[in-house]
């Protein structure tokens, strides 16, 4: 088993930063912004003598009220679940009472604790734990997270216990390779984190009746009936002209980044407030960039029968574009129809990486044209002539012929169907690709004969200047 390391502190004293610096990476949001973090995020350690799971949490300061309750219940779940907590104080300011709420929970609930006191950078490391013994939770040691100083000694004295037992963590390398990415993207307040929650079936991330309560992609590793995900919670996407904060700016950024990452895209609608602009934009992106996507209807329970008629006339009217998509109705909160998103995951996932024959796609091919020719151009027929598989993820299919640049736009989504129809690519986009072959005599003249240009010399006798 892999070690496991909370970092737990009062806000802006630096844990995202260490979080991002020993898993080598930038999936923690930094800012000099206290609150930023709010859920629990996971990662892989890769500074130190062992390999180990890191966890970054949001700060503590004590007598928390509303959302600051659940990320101090996240802390809680975070050393719960730690062998070891890295206790983080800010060596500039001194102590604080927030620290003495801290090092009281860690003195609580976790099992072995590290004293840490950063941004020492250039400050005497005695004079900086000086004021920090009084917590009583070890000696204090000094570091900066933001420079890299004293950080690989850190680990190395945190993770000496460890050395003797690491039996390594090629297994769970090799799982988080074959697990299935699925991003959850939608607008704030849509009902995202719910359910990441009812699909773990635990308070995994805070859920707060506030728009923007997930500020940061939340990756987590899950295994359900035997199969591998990973599930990326992100932070709602509203339109440019209301975003104003650079959090805000940088918490999209990271949302978009996870649904390129991502195999399979949850994209959530809230069935009250019916398809926005917004929701189309988001889709709309999502398959520009070639995700397989399941279009996910949340708040289905509180609807009456005319209200979910008009909503179904909506996701027709102004989703043409995703009839390739599976459409499900769940109630989040509830429970209604969760059951059913994996399942539709993984026939997304199996579409989007399909490997289809090149004998296949040429029968398919032919008897598209058979069925259906392309069109004259000046007089002349468009031949394709043979396919082939091109890429996966989303599947690439690759026509050769001559005159392809000059097939009209409605014949090339004709065969999108056509392929999508006979090889099952229910859920993922499919792209077309096609090449014209190089005529070897475009440019060169013929050579003519001695006949030949006796022939041609006496007609031209005959021609009028």
């Amino acid at each position: 088993m892999l070690p496991v390391i909370a970092l737990i502190g009062r806000p802006n004293v630096g844990k995202s930063t260490l979080f991002n610096r020993l898993t080598r990476s930038r999936d923690a949001l930094v800012a000099d912004f206290p609150g930023l973090t709010r859920d629990r995020q996971y990662g892989f350690g890769k500074q130190g003598p062992v390999p180990y799971l890191i966890i970054d949490t949001g700060g503590v300061a004590g007598g928390e009220e509303g959302i600051s309750e659940l990320m101090a219940e996240q802390t809680v779940t975070a050393l719960k679940e730690a062998d070891v907590a890295i206790v983080m104080v800010d060596g500039r300011s001194g102590r604080t009472a927030a620290d003495e709420y801290v090092a009281s929970l860690a003195r609580q609930h976790a099992k072995q604790t590290w004293l840490v006191a950063n941004k020492a950078e250039g400050l005497d490391p005695d004079i900086v734990g000086s004021e920090f013994h009084a917590l009583g939770i070890g000696e204090p040691v000094s570091i900066s997270a933001a420079h890299g100083d004293r950080v690989a000694a850190l680990m190395d004295e945190v993770l000496a216990p460890f050395v003797a037992t690491a039996d390594g963590d090629s297994d769970k390398d090799d799982a988080e390779e074959k697990a299935t990415r699925i991003a959850i993207i939608g607008r704030p307040n849509v009902g995202k984190s719910t359910l990441v929650n009812r699909l773990l079936g635990e308070e995994r991330v805070v859920v707060y009746d506030q728009p923007g309560t997930t500020r940061d992609s939340v990756a987590i590793p899950f295994e359900r009936n035997g199969k591998h995900y990973v599930l990326i919670d992100t932070a709602g996407v509203r339109r440019r002209s209301r975003v104003h904060e650079t959090i805000e700016k940088f918490s999209i950024v990271k949302a978009l980044q996870a649904m390129e990452k991502a195999q399979v895209v949850l994209a959530v609608i809230d069935a009250q407030e019916g398809v926005t602009e917004q929701d189309v934009s988001l889709m709309g992106l999502c398959t520009e960039r070639g995700r397989a996507l399941v279009v996910v209807t949340n708040k289905w329970d509180g609807l009456d029968s005319d209200q979910r008629r008009h909503v179904r006339e909506a996701l027709e009217r102004r989703l043409p574009f995703l009839d390739f998509a599976e459409r499900m109705t769940i109630s989040a909160l509830h429970g209604t129809g969760v059951g059913d998103l994996l399942p539709a995951v993984e026939r997304a996932y199996r579409a989007a990486t399909r490997d289809m024959s090149t004998v296949e796609l040429n029968k398919a091919l032919a008897d598209a044209i058979t069925a259906h020719p392309p069109p004259m151009v000046r007089g002349r027929r468009i031949r394709l002539r043979y396919a082939h598989q091109g890429g996966r993820n989303p599947p690439v299919i690759v026509i050769h012929g001559n005159q392809t640049e000059k097939l009209p736009d409605a014949y090339q989504r004709y065969l999108i169907n056509y392929f999508r129809k006979v090889f099952k690519l229910k859920g993922t986009p499919v792209r077309m690709a096609f090449k014209t072959s190089d005529n070897p005599f475009a440019g060169r003249r013929n050579k003519l004969t001695p006949r030949q240009e006796q022939r041609r010399k006496r007609l031209m006798k005959h021609v009028k200047r």
